[in-house]
């Protein structure tokens, strides 16, 4: 089920499933609020978002009560999440998936929210998306791609091809909004040529990966696996990350894998990641291709969770989103 796209006047409900809106600045809301609006959507948020435990989450009930909410509200089109976090898995099981599978809207986030996106789409069919959070709006600078691939995945109809951003940012852009640093980007690395096509599972990668052995975890028939992981996955975390992975049954399905831009604290380098990549005999005839714009650093593309991609060693596009 791919779910319809936005349109001005649309309302969009702010909830969340991870950590709480009282990690986000007035200023941050402020200005995520008003880029939102000048979208043309109207912003509404889940009535338990600012509570805050020592986990900087909620409790289990009052996540699933604004989720529930979020697809039962008729008016309600879209729902973003506050922010990434730890916790969102807490909640899979507690989850009205019939609920959601008859109000089917746009959910969208990234980080954390790798396990509910694959988790509903597993039980669903429901087509997620991997994307910026609420609190991504709130950036004065540097957004400009984020923002055009919302606007070609979640608004636009047509299939669009990801192409590399210009430059990019591993900075904490929300501690300072004008002393910002950004790079030349280089492209896309290739590190095993070929084509393939299927849809799309994955995203963040450690989160991914709680949910092997489970009932949400999607299956991998004629799938292309998009994986990237944060400054905490150093190169060896993220080789035995993926071997895990590879270790499951129905792996040999895969068609290809996708792989994100890694933080510059995550200490991976091209040469790093090729000498991964090319231990693994089971990737050897698939192609894998890294350096995208998804994960945590900025921009960001977004991509549909179940959506059809094609790719190739010169071109990405997404075919149905």
């Amino acid at each position: 089920m791919i779910p319809s796209k936005l349109k001005k006047g649309d309302e969009i409900r702010i909830i969340a499933p991870s950590r709480t809106m009282k990690l986000i600045s007035e200023e941050g809301k402020k200005l995520a609020e008003e880029k939102l609006k000048s979208l043309g959507f109207k912003v509404t948020y889940g009535k338990n978002i600012y509570e805050c435990d020592e986990f900087d989450s909620s409790s289990i009930k009052s996540r699933v009560e604004d989720l529930h909410e979020a697809f039962r509200d008729k008016n309600v089109k879209a729902i973003l999440t506050v922010i990434g976090g730890f916790n969102s898995n807490q909640i899979l099981r507690y989850l009205d998936y019939n609920l959601i599978k008859k109000n089917p809207k746009i959910i969208c986030g990234y980080s954390d929210i790798t396990a509910l996106n694959n988790a509903i789409y597993k039980k669903t069919g429901l087509v997620t998306y991997s994307g910026p959070h609420f609190s991504s709006f709130g950036m004065k600078k540097g957004f400009d791609y984020s923002l055009d691939y919302f606007k070609k995945c979640l608004i636009e109809e047509k299939e669009f091809e990801i192409k590399a951003s210009k430059e990019w940012s591993d900075d904490k852009w929300y501690l300072d909004q004008e002393k910002r640093e950004f790079m030349k980007n280089n492209g896309f690395l290739v590190i095993n040529e070929g084509k393939a096509e299927g849809e799309i599972i994955g995203a963040n990668l450690c989160t991914f990966n709680l949910l092997q052995g489970t009932e949400y975890m999607p299956n991998f028939k004629n799938n292309i696996l998009f994986i990237e992981d944060d400054y905490e996955s150093k190169p060896h975390h993220f080789d035995r990350d993926l071997q895990s992975l590879i270790h499951l049954p129905d792996f040999n399905q895969i068609k290809g894998i996708v792989i994100g831009r890694f933080q510059k604290a995550s200490e991976m380098t091209n040469e790093k990641l090729i000498k991964i990549i090319k231990t693994k005999k089971e990737l050897n005839n698939i192609p894998v291709i890294a350096n995208l714009d998804f994960g945590h650093t900025t921009p960001i593309f977004t991509f549909p969770i179940g959506g059809k991609v094609s790719i190739s060693s010169n071109e990405i596009k997404v075919l149905e989103h």
